[in-house]
C-alpha cells in the first residue's frame, strides 16, 4: 500500500488493487467523515461522473475506501478549475475547498475529477439542474 498524502486531517493510502483508504484525525474527524459519506452518497445518486465512488466505510476508525480518479494535477489553470467546481454545482454540491489539490486527472477517459469532499456543503435541491435523490 503507497501512503499518498499524512496530514494532521487526514491519512490517504492507495492500495495496489486501485482502492482509496481514507482515515480521518483530529478533534472533528467523525464530522467530517459523516460529511463526505453523505456528499458522495448525494453524488452518487445523481449520477456524477467525476467524483469517486464510495465503496466502504467505518464509522469507528473513522475511515472511507473509495474508488480511484486517478492522478492529482499538478497545475491546472483558474479558468478550468472554476468550470470544473461550477459543474459540480448542477449536481447539487458546493465543494468549500475549490483548489487544485482537489483535482485529479483519470487517464482512462481524459476527464478531471474532483476528490476530498470533507468540507462540502449539499445545496437547496431547487437550485441545481440535476435529478432528484430517490
Amino acid at each position: 500500500m503507497l501512503k499518498v498524502k499524512d496530514t494532521l486531517r487526514s491519512t490517504v493510502h492507495l492500495s495496489f488493487d486501485g482502492r482509496v483508504i481514507k482515515t480521518y484525525h483530529g478533534a472533528d474527524a467523525a464530522l467530517r467523515f459523516e460529511t463526505e459519506v453523505k456528499v458522495l452518497r448525494f453524488l452518487e445518486a445523481r449520477g456524477c461522473p467525476f467524483v469517486p465512488r464510495l465503496l466502504a466505510e467505518n464509522p469507528i476508525l473513522p475511515q472511507i475506501i473509495t474508488t480511484n480518479c486517478g492522478q492529482r494535477v499538478e497545475h491546472l489553470d483558474s479558468e478550468r478549475l472554476q468550470s470544473l467546481f461550477a459543474e459540480l454545482e448542477t449536481y447539487g454540491v458546493r465543494h468549500d475547498d475549490q483548489d487544485a489539490r482537489n483535482v485529479t486527472y483519470r487517464r482512462s477517459d481524459g476527464r478531471f475529477c474532483i476528490i476530498d469532499f470533507e468540507f462540502a456543503t449539499l445545496l437547496n435541491s431547487s437550485s441545481s439542474s440535476a435529478p432528484e435523490v430517490p
